[in-house]
């Protein structure tokens, strides 16, 4: 493998206004409707994009929903780059989500948060006050 192991990621919904409503107010951003690729085969799809940029570094990816694809209880943790944790975290409560795990240090690599969505899907938030260990995390952090 020559290149970063993560492409995109989708996150999945079962209510798409709440669940675009949270993560834009915890992220501060606007989500891009993404048509429907194959509206013959899966004629209920509905994806969300994530801001992105082709010449910055990280993935992206999009909220969905999906018949028969069900939100939360799963096994893998996508993290979210962030300025400070800490604030991405406050703004998850505020905006219907929890906190699972406060903001904590993990040394060299910054410091992360562990936060529940409203569809109860759990998200990571990373963030370093200087550059990190192996290039992990750009941003800055108090």
């Amino acid at each position: 493998m020559n290149s970063n192991p993560i492409a995109w990621f989708e996150i999945y919904v079962q209510d798409m206004p709440r669940a675009k409503a949270f993560y834009e107010a915890v992220f501060q951003c606007e989500l891009t409707h993404l048509p429907n690729p194959n509206p013959e085969t899966c004629p209920d799809l509905e994806m969300w994009a994530f801001p992105s940029s082709m010449e910055n570094y990280g993935a992206t990816g999009s909220l969905v929903k999906m018949p028969g694809c069900p939100s939360g209880g799963n096994s893998t943790l996508v993290y979210f780059s962030c300025e400070d944790c800490a604030v991405e975290a406050a703004r998850a409560a505020a905006n219907g989500g929890s906190i699972c795990m406060e903001k904590m240090s993990i040394g060299d690599y910054g410091f992360i948060a562990l936060v529940s969505d409203t569809e109860s899907n759990m998200i990571g938030l990373h963030s370093c006050d200087k550059p990190c260990v192996n290039g992990a995390g750009s941003s800055l952090d108090s």
